[in-house]
């Protein structure tokens, strides 16, 4: 009976919301259940932190939904796997409880410089010219902040968990997590896909012990089986397999049917990415890693826009009164609405330039990096700014494009794009005109809770291997030609104005910074 379909429940737990993701074997969407994520909280600015235990809660109450919602049973699913949120991280206790909110990836405190590195250490940076990077990732790793300011805390951590180690710990019961979730700043090999060695430099720069860390699982391996108090919490049954999945990147790109050196993976979230999969280690920049794949054993060499399709939302929230009052009486989206602005304003916004360095960077945007926007006219309008915008962040993921193909010396071929910019076909065809390569939208708009769904798949030994899952479970919807006069003036702007416009800048936002109170 189709009732009885063996199904696979990928959690979502990204930024804005959690997702709780039932997929068949075939990697069609049977059911979903979403929870916004909307309490934040910031005690100062910069900051952003989050109840650790309300991310469980809410979860769990997300997944009893799904099966109230849906006509889904739990004894359909054979298998969970989690994917979350890169980087944000919880501090349990020695009974596993929070002890205090999650910090999370987005917040913006500084820790101060106090480690004591290895003299040879101290030396090679100097010499490679690295010092100024490990300093930002010292001062950006949380774990040095919550030792420095909150002694009792860290004195009391047991285990330092991300929130995917959380999550599954909440599941099984396990201190247990998937090495393809580890991103943040923590002591991990990204080379060798396991926690540092003894002697690494990076035990010296945060005062982390491997006992505070999880165990960590191979991609596709099991995890633990869910609990009783997890069953009753989330609807599941007890004893079911729960599968080491991977980082939401990771399993955007693989959902995205990207593993292939010659795709790229664009994901048009909150922060913008280009990614490509490897089965080699390629440094996208200098002491900057490539993370773990949810392929296993492969690498995503990975360039970030930090704001990225949030500027959407920026945009909409300063400038877009008047398409939020049609809302009400259309049945179209604000930013569907907003589409009608681009397509009635002419490629290259009449000479309206965005660079979307709205957060500091490592290399190139620099810390002293702001955004700007440059040639305004009198006959410029708010249609202008917002062309210009998806402009930018299409200009600024084809830096990152050709950045990635300098490294590994493969030129990419084609794209895919996910996340929510990518249900726009203006957003589409300005990445295939900048970019000049056909550009492609996944199917489904869950491409990393399909991702995530596919690695159990592959587990569970309904494919072989990913080589046949990809195209047994992912497909394209609709496919984006670049139009040879728009790629002809988009190639004019970006070499001839984009490229230079951050050097030349670059003093003056240093100036900014030097002047403005902190």
């Amino acid at each position: 009976m189709e009732s009885q379909e063996p199904l696979i429940l990928a959690i979502d737990n990204g930024t804005q919301s959690v997702r709780a993701l039932l997929f068949n074997r075939s990697g069609e969407l049977v059911a979903k259940a979403q929870t916004p994520l909307t309490d934040y909280t910031s005690q100062r600015d910069g900051w952003q932190e989050h109840d650790a235990e309300a991310f469980y809660l809410q979860m769990a109450a997300t997944c009893q939904q799904l099966f109230v919602e849906s006509e889904q049973t739990p004894e359909q699913i054979k298998a969970v796997v989690v994917t979350t949120q890169r980087a944000t991280v919880i501090n349990l206790d020695a009974k596993g409880q929070p002890l205090r909110p999650a910090i999370i990836w987005t917040d913006q405190r500084k820790a101060e410089i106090r480690s004591k590195r290895p003299w040879l250490w101290r030396l090679a940076f100097r010499l490679l010219r690295l010092k100024p990077t490990i300093d930002a990732l010292e001062r950006e790793a949380e774990i040095n902040w919550i030792a420095q300011n909150q002694p009792d805390i860290w004195a009391n951590t047991a285990h330092f968990l991300l929130l995917s180690g959380f999550l599954n710990y909440r599941l099984t019961g396990e201190v247990k997590d998937s090495i393809g979730s580890q991103v943040g700043y923590i002591p991990f090999d990204y080379k060798r896909q396991c926690w540092s060695g003894e002697r690494d430099w990076k035990w010296s720069c945060m005062p982390v012990a491997r006992s505070q860390l999880p165990k960590l699982v191979a991609v596709g391996d099991t995890i633990g089986t869910i609990t009783g108090a997890a069953g009753k919490a989330t609807g599941l049954l007890p004893g079911t397999p729960v599968i080491a999945g991977a980082a939401d990147k990771a399993c955007e790109v693989l959902g995205s049917g990207c593993i292939e050196e010659t795709m790229g993976s664009i994901s048009c979230g909150t922060t913008a990415t280009i990614n490509v999969c490897q089965n080699r280690y390629i440094e996208p920049r200098p002491f900057i890693p490539p993370y773990p794949a949810a392929l296993p054993g492969h690498f995503n060499g990975e360039i970030q826009v930090f704001r990225g399709f949030w500027m959407v939302e920026w945009f909409v929230q300063q400038f877009g009164s008047p398409e939020q009052g049609r809302v009400a009486n259309d049945n179209r989206s604000v930013e569907m609405l907003l589409d009608e602005l681009v397509v009635a304003t002419p490629p290259g916004a009449e000479g309206l330039m965005l660079q979307p360095y709205w957060n500091p960077g490592l290399g190139q945007p620099g810390p002293e990096a702001r955004g700007s926007v440059i040639g305004f006219t009198d006959k410029h309008g708010r249609a202008h700014l917002y062309r210009a915008l998806l402009e930018g962040l299409a200009y600024a993921l084809r830096e990152g494009k050709e950045q990635l193909e300098r490294r590994s010396k493969i030129p990419m071929q084609r794209l895919r794009v996910a996340g929510g910019g990518s249900q726009s076909d203006v957003v589409m065809q300005i990445l295939a005109d900048v970019m000049q390569l056909p550009t492609e939208r996944p199917s489904t708009y869950e491409a990393s809770g399909l991702g995530a769904a596919m690695i159990a798949a592959v587990s569970l030994g309904y494919y072989p291997d990913y080589s046949a899952a990809v195209p047994a479970m992912t497909s394209v919807s609709a496919r984006f030609e670049p139009n040879s006069a728009n790629s002809a003036l988009y190639e004019q702007l970006y070499k001839q104005v984009y490229q230079r416009q951050y050097g030349r800048l670059q003093p003056l936002y240093a100036a900014l910074v030097s002047l403005l109170p902190r």
